[in-house]
């Protein structure tokens, strides 16, 4: 773990079992208790030629399930109109396009969508992990405090979690709170405009409990694990406080952005010209991070969901 302090103005190399020595007495950890789900399908396309398809699934556009927000690869064999068989009576019409291989379908079933999701999907591990996914993924490509199914990547910042960290962070004097994002595309697509007031991030889904939000309401500083908590709470503060909420939010945080709530956090390292990594400078100023960045990949730090990490405060 590496450990940056904005107020020194430096970061120094440390372990990430000595996370709860970090914390202070009243500060509350927010964790996103977001669950993955197996999204990726894979059919054949109703036409002569059987060809094969992936369905991405990204966000369910409402509540029974029948009709998502996809990726769907090859795209050119997918357009409107289209079906896409998964099995005997399990199929996805294509029922609108996007770009980059978005596309909106349609499931139609005689079974519960999201059993046969369920039963048929594969976890979607991230791309640089050249191998099929295992029975075993479902639960090790998850933080121990999983709770609300929804979200096809993990928030990767939870990982690092165990339970006997979690119980020293409270010895530490530390409450913890639950928000829950699932991870979309807003969290993880590439941005593809060079200007900044051109990027608009896709919409995903985010709740605050009553009950959540008023542990939050009670701490002096609140820590936040990941970059999808630091949204979900900024998030908030902008539409009038921590209380009970639930939406969509698309906040795209970048070099400039006023946080209102985020006192300190915890993240990975994140790939270049990412959103993920314009939320970290904006929290840690460019050049901090940029120098915590070099100092990170010169001492072998590794990167992306199944790698290291840095606290920022």
């Amino acid at each position: 773990m590496l450990v940056v302090s904005r107020e020194k103005n430096t970061f120094h190399d440390d372990l990430f079992s000595s996370f709860h020595r970090y914390l202070r007495p009243g500060d509350c950890l927010v964790l996103n208790n977001t669950r993955v789900f197996p999204a990726r399908l894979h059919g054949r396309r109703n036409r002569e030629d059987g060809a094969g398809i992936e369905v991405f699934l990204t966000r369910a556009l409402n509540q029974e399930q029948t009709i998502w927000n996809a990726l769907v690869k090859p795209a050119k064999r997918a357009v409107v109109g289209d079906r896409i068989l998964f099995g005997k009576d399990f199929y996805a019409e294509i029922v609108a396009e996007g770009e980059f291989g978005e596309r909106t379908i349609q499931f139609y079933a005689s079974e519960p969508i999201e059993q046969l999701i369920d039963a048929l999907g594969r976890i979607p591990l991230p791309p640089y992990i050249h191998r099929m996914p295992n029975a075993s993924d479902r639960e090790r490509y998850q933080t121990v405090f999983a709770e609300k199914r929804g979200s096809v990547a993990a928030p990767t910042a939870g990982l690092h979690f165990t339970p006997q960290i979690l119980e020293a962070c409270r010895a530490a004097g530390a409450t913890v709170a639950y928000i829950t994002l699932h991870v979309g595309l807003g969290t993880f697509a590439p941005l593809r405009e060079s200007k900044i007031e051109a990027i608009q991030l896709h919409e995903e889904y985010f709740e605050i409990s009553e009950a959540q939000a008023a542990v939050m309401q009670q701490a002096k500083r609140l820590v936040c694990v990941g970059t999808t908590s630091v949204r979900t709470i900024e998030t908030a503060l902008l539409r009038g406080g921590l209380q009970a909420l639930q939406g969509e939010t698309n906040l795209f945080i970048h070099p400039g952005f006023r946080f209102r709530g985020t006192g300190a956090m915890l993240t990975n390292f994140h790939l270049p010209e990412s959103s993920l990594l314009m939320l970290v400078s904006a929290f840690g100023g460019r050049e901090l991070i940029l120098a915590a960045y070099r100092h990170a990949v010169a001492e072998k730090y590794r990167f992306f969901s199944y790698g290291d990490c840095m606290i920022i405060d």
